[in-house]
């Protein structure tokens, strides 16, 4: 603490000269700016913004690759124009709102300010363009061989223009409002990414006048023109005002057109607008929805040409730089191009992937609830390849079951028509407590969020959002059953969003379990958001903001010390983007401590592989593929005893400033079913590319005798293998049970004519029998001797028991008794095949079919045989404890353990024996049977205490 002396002395000091003490300033700053630099090794590091449109640029690249279907390689060009319209109003709006700082952050990757990665940015993108440009016009081109037509504004003759006429008079000119701008009608708000015709328009009393006509949104984009059969000929909307632009502006002439669009910063935090105590947070978003309309332009796109004057009007007015201006040769919007799939005349199977369903898991019986499934063992799904339906049907399932109580939800990204969100509303309404987090700030799917929010509150759900700065980006839900005093919890952890769209689109894993410790976790993280507590502690899972990084970090640092200690030492991350510094960092780290690190990075990656002393033992690969990668997987150790699955990056903003989830696989056979996709992943050597130590991505070497490997083809393809071997092995056990049913009929027909054999000659021996006492009797009384005895002994005759002769015992005997065996013995033999086919595992249940892709060295991609039996559901008594044991012995660290520490869960035994299929019990025929045999045999035989007598 400064004295009063120092305070005084410093009140009195003398000002200092403004030009020295402005020039210290700038020393101070520099030197903070220095100082600042020097914290970081850049020498393995990239800008983060250069890293993204490498990675668009290699999605265009599939727009090159000739192998890929031709309609799909335009699917693709539109597809990085959409990444790029992104990136313009997210990446280049946030650096442009802190290039207008007077003191600009350092990027920590690049050592570059705002300003500068602007620059950096705008002076790559003209390359990118024009490929762009060329790939689309050569695409269209090659379409027309196959009868798809674009007509453009200036290509339309005879027939065409009057049908395009009498269509702009009959459609559009009554919805356009054509606009002039002059002095007494300034520059209007252009729409963020709305389409508008501009024009220099000519008047002999005026100057400088620009025409302005949006292009309607609410119409169709394309236009369908008369076509021969087996041709489509269409025209866009923005071509149609071209065609008639002269009749638009009465007395004024277009000179010079062009269709232009303003792409605005989106990146607008609604925490940051201020939400006021009595607004519903709802309404908020709504407005903020609004504000993004109207924010700063980044970027102009011009398609056509304009007069220089004209262009350098309406840049100004945008307040725009010369470098802001793009121009492009094609449509500025491909998004039409999904209207134009739809109407593709001819040889379809030639321009389009083949079409594919994504099949039932192997894991799952569909013809059982859902639920039974769940508790009996670990389930795990693998999006697209396998269908997204035992989860919605659990979901639906539980909607109607009287014993489940609750169901808990997050909810990021919700597709339109949602089978799922529609299962909570019918839960809700049935009485259960029904929780549902909706982030309704996820970007660009606010609205879609917010109209199905106030649907689940109509509904009775109660719906909470995420908390102040802090988006909930993690994918959860939680449904509790009661049955008496007992709660069971199934909980669903998944690496993508529940959206039954994405769910074909996207690869993600879905894990579903009944994991007690799991469960107390996820009930512990639901209580914690309605609290708004982001500092919760958890077992088994790893929560951001508090608890995810160093998940991470320990996991790191035990392969790292592995190493130092002359151990074998490997991780394996995959991911969407690799941006947290200090995550960077400490894998260069355990690059340089001789841990070998791969990674499969579908994004952005700021760590640069192969730097001499800093990263050689780091490999990363990208995959770009018809699916959109998208799982996260994080696994530790070279036999992968580790295994995490999350929604989250390791991206500073997943990492410190969103709620995302990490989770174990604890089970032996998903964790083996998510080394073996991994594995086939590594082995691409088709749509993979490795990022250079340059950071440009290069495709991956290839043997001459090595076959090309497509891993997203083999997945596919692998997925109906196992869904047909899983339908071929059911089905023959069907067929294997129906003669055994007809056999064991047979036997039942058998007993009942051997039973009534035996008691018509019961009857005829009692008949018998009684005539002999009755004889005996009257002997007796004809002699008057004995008379009582003979009553007495013809009374016990009569009432004697029906024992069979020795010579008949020995007869009937043989015939019954080895026919009750038989059938008892076809019972035990049925009863062991079944347990036998049912003890069958994952992996054999998935031959390979011979259309299926070069298989991955099996050593990867197939399971070792201990690996199949601790994967095996039903096993003897000894095998089934050792397998069920080693599933859920992975070792879960622990965020505040800095070495990690072994998973222990009491109930693990119990848990365990809850993961096997339940055998079947005995049916009511077999039942039958065996009563039938029991009673001939006390019949013809007699109890054990009569034999025995």
């Amino acid at each position: 603490m400064a004295s009063s002396k120092d305070a005084k002395a410093t009140k009195d000091a003398k000002p200092k000269d403004p030009k020295r003490d402005k020039g210290s300033r700038k020393r101070r700053k520099s030197a903070e700016v220095i100082d600042k630099s020097s914290r970081y090794d850049f020498s393995y590091t990239q800008n983060r913004e250069i890293s993204w449109l490498r990675f668009d640029d290699r999605v265009l690249e599939e727009a090159y690759d000739e192998t890929v279907p031709l309609f799909e390689r335009l699917n693709f060009a539109a597809i990085f124009q959409s990444n790029l319209d992104e990136f313009f109003m997210i990446r280049v709006g946030g650096l442009s709102d802190l290039a207008t700082l007077k003191r600009q952050p350092v990027d920590n990757k690049s050592n570059l300010t705002p300003s500068e990665q602007i620059e950096l940015i705008f002076s790559s993108l003209p390359p990118l363009i024009k490929r762009q440009n060329d790939i689309v016009e050569k695409i269209e081109s090659e379409l027309q061989s196959y009868g798809v037509y674009r007509i453009g504004a200036d290509e339309l003759t005879g027939d065409e223009r009057t049908f395009v006429e009498g269509y702009f008079q009959s459609y559009v000119s009554p919805v356009i409002s054509p606009f002039v701008i002059d002095p007494r009608h300034p520059f209007p708000n252009l729409r963020n990414g709305a389409l508008y015709i501009v024009c220099a328009l000519e008047s002999e009393e005026e100057e400088n006048l620009i025409g302005l006509i949006e292009v309607p949104a609410s119409m169709n984009r394309v236009v369908a023109m008369p076509s021969e059969t087996g041709t489509f000929r269409f025209i866009l909307l923005e071509d149609v005002i071209l065609a008639c632009l002269p009749s638009c502006f009465g007395a004024y002439a277009p000179a010079g057109r062009a269709v232009v669009r303003v792409t605005r910063n989106a990146d607008i935090d609604p925490d940051g607008e201020g939400v006021e105590e009595d607004e519903d947070y709802r309404q908020h978003m709504k407005k903020i929805l609004k504000k993004r309309l109207r924010l700063q332009p980044v970027a102009l796109q011009v398609q056509g040409s304009l007069e220089a004057a004209t262009l350098k009007s309406i840049r100004k007015s945008l307040g725009l730089p010369a470098r802001s201006v793009l121009s492009y040769a094609t449509p500025l919007d491909l998004g039409y191009i999904y209207s134009v799939e739809n109407h593709l005349p001819n040889h379809r199977a030639d321009l389009l992937f083949p079409p594919f369903k994504p099949q039932t898991s192997s894991m799952f019986d569909m013809s059982r609830p859902m639920r039974e499934q769940v508790i009996e063992g670990d389930k795990l799904l693998f999006y697209p390849y396998e269908s997204m339906s035992p989860l919605l049907d659990l979901m639906h399932q539980a909607a109607f079951d009287d014993s489940c109580i609750s169901i808990k939800i997050t909810l990021y990204r919700v597709a339109k028509q949602s089978r799922l969100c529609e299962s909570l509303i019918d839960a809700a309404e049935n009485g259960k407590e029904v929780t549902v987090l909706m982030e309704l700030r996820a970007r660009f799917d606010e609205q879609n969020n917010i109209e199905w929010a106030e649907r689940l509150e109509e509904a009775g759900c109660t719906v909470i959002y995420g908390s102040e700065g802090f988006k909930c980006h993690s994918k959860i839900c939680q449904i509790t059953y009661r049955e008496g005093m007992a709660l069971t919890r199934i909980t669903l952890l998944g690496t993508g969003n529940f959206n039954e769209k994405t769910a074909r689109l996207y690869s993600d894993f879905m894990l579903m379990t009944a994991h007690p410790g799991i469960g107390e976790d996820a009930n512990a993280f639901f209580r914690n958001l309605a609290l708004g507590n982001l500092s919760g502690d958890y077992r088994y899972l790893g929560v951001a903001p508090a608890g995810l990084k160093p998940l991470i970090m320990n996991g790191l640092n035990r392969e790292i010390d592995r190493a130092r200690a002359g151990e074998p030492a490997r991780v394996f991350f995959k991911m969407n983007s690799l941006t947290d510094r200090e995550v960077i960092d400490k894998i260069a780290e355990a690059s340089q401590a001789g841990v070998e690190v791969e990674m499969i990075i579908r994004g952005i990656s700021c760590l640069l592989p192969g730097i001499a002393g800093k990263t050689e033992n780091v490999h990363i690969r990208s995959i770009v593929g018809r699916f959109l990668e998208h799982a996260r997987v994080y696994s530790f150790g070279v036999d992968n005893d580790i295994v995490y699955l999350s929604s989250a990056d390791m991206m500073t903003r997943n990492t410190e400033h969103r709620v995302e989830i990490a989770y174990p696989v604890l089970d032996a056979t998903c964790r083996e079913m998510v080394q073996s996709y991994m594995h086939a992943q590594l082995e691409d050597n088709v749509k993979a590319r490795e990022l250079s130590n340059t950071g440009t991505w290069e495709k991956i070497g290839r043997s001459d005798d090595a076959m090309p490997f497509n891993s997203q083809e083999y997945l596919l393809k692998h997925a109906y293998a196992r869904a047909a071997a899983a339908a071929e092995q059911k089905h023959k056990e069907e067929k294997q049970a129906e003669p055994q049913v007809a056999e064991s009929q047979e036997d039942y027909e058998a007993a009942k004519a051997v039973l009534a054999a035996a008691a018509r000659a019961v009857a005829q021996q009692k008949r018998e029998a009684a005539a002999v006492a009755a004889a005996d009797a009257r002997v007796a009384s004809s002699d008057g001797a004995g008379t009582e005895a003979a009553d007495i002994d013809g009374a016990k005759a009569a009432a004697a028991p029906a024992t069979v002769p020795a010579s008949t015992a020995g007869t009937d005997g043989a015939r019954i008794d080895p026919a009750i065996d038989h059938v008892a013995e076809r019972s035990s033999a049925a009863e062991q095949a079944a347990q036998k086919a049912e003890a069958v595992s994952y992996r054999d249940a998935t031959p390979q079919s011979a259309d299926v892709a070069p298989e991955p060295p099996a050593a990867a991609t197939e399971p070792s045989s201990g690996a199949e039996q601790k994967a095996a559901p039903v096993a003897p008594p000894a095998t089934t404890q050792e397998a069920q044991a080693t599933s859920v012995k992975a070792t879960v660290i622990d965020p505040e353990d800095e070495h990690g520490e072994q998973a222990k869960d009491s109930s693990s035994a119990r848990f365990a024996a809850a993961t096997t299929l339940a055998k079947r019990k005995p049916g009511r025929f077999r039942a039958g049977l065996a009563l039938i045999g029991i009673g001939l045999k006390t019949l013809f035989v007699g109890t054990p205490e009569e034999r025995g007598k």
